[in-house]
């Protein structure tokens, strides 16, 4: 199958992940001419064979070689086991892994989308995979999860009765089997925003908390998990798109997430006040995620 092929079709599992990712490294970081210029930790790489530029790569986490990442990759499935079975403590060097392989997954196949996929029809498809990654990640290590869309009635104004569709992008839950449903979210279960990117999306992750308490009546578990904050400015540039200030007036004002994470987090997401309310990926899933469910 091509690869362009290849990247448009839902991803099921973590191995069908590593597979596509390879090939995707492959292509894009061994095979095609290109140049770069660096800007602080990203590469702003420009196809000399595709005369495209490809999105910012943070080189400090991407693995730009496809034997390193397929070994790592396979290192982290076993990290994953370890937190699956909750008794062994992770260090800060697997942590480090963890976020490196994702982010390098993901970034992989963005890139892919960005040679290879006209744009409009790459950003719905980058998404979607993205999405699938967190879905295959909370299983393999052993949260059962589901993309739920909430059928919510209400009345127009000539008194017909329809259907608004609340969709939420996944829903993890501390049961075996998701209890969520088309008519509610159960009280015990996390709604979460999977995006790629907060720009444009940061209110709406608030909004939707907000609303979705209104129509059931009790509070609702949300967190927001994103892959970076980061976007190419001209040639050789870039500029951060995380507009930490805005983020602040919402948590402060409205109803504050129970937590944000980052793939690849911008500088603020580490620095106090938002080191409060956000963190790493890895941090999600080796302690946080257990103690959202448990709440």
């Amino acid at each position: 199958m091509a690869l362009s092929e290849d990247l448009i079709l839902e991803k099921k599992n973590l191995i069908e992940f590593k597979e596509i990712a390879v090939r995707t490294i492959n292509l894009v970081f061994e095979s095609v001419e290109k140049d770069y210029k660096t800007k602080g930790n990203y590469r702003i790489y420009f196809s000399k064979s595709h005369n495209k530029f490809i999105r910012p790569i943070n080189h400090n986490l991407f693995i730009f070689d496809s034997k390193e990442f397929e070994q790592k990759f396979n290192e982290v499935v076993y990290i994953l086991g370890k937190i699956k079975g909750k008794e062994a403590v992770i260090n800060n060097e697997e942590e480090n892994l963890i976020n490196s392989v994702f982010y390098t997954t993901q970034q992989a196949l963005g890139c892919g989308f960005d040679l290879l996929i006209h744009p409009n029809s790459a950003r719905k498809h980058v998404g979607n995979r993205f999405e699938e990654l967190m879905r295959c990640v909370f299983s393999e290590i052993g949260i059962s999860n589901k993309r739920i869309v909430l059928q919510v009635p209400y009345e127009t104004e000539d008194g017909k009765t329809k259907m608004y569709k609340c969709e939420n992008d996944l829903v993890i839950s501390p049961y075996d089997e998701v209890k969520s449903s088309t008519k509610k979210i159960d009280e015990k279960e996390v709604v979460i925003s999977v995006k790629t990117t907060s720009k444009d999306r940061m209110g709406k992750m608030f909004t939707d908390k907000l609303l979705l308490e209104k129509i059931q009546g009790y509070p609702q578990k949300f967190i927001g998990i994103f892959l970076n904050d980061v976007q190419r400015k001209e040639s050789n540039n870039i500029s951060y798109t995380l507009v930490s200030g805005q983020f602040m007036v919402y948590t402060n004002f409205l109803e504050p997430m129970e937590g944000v994470y980052y793939l690849d987090p911008p500088p603020n997401v580490l620095k106090a006040p938002f080191n409060k309310h956000m963190s790493t990926f890895a941090k999600l899933l080796t302690t946080d995620v257990w103690d959202i469910l448990a709440s």
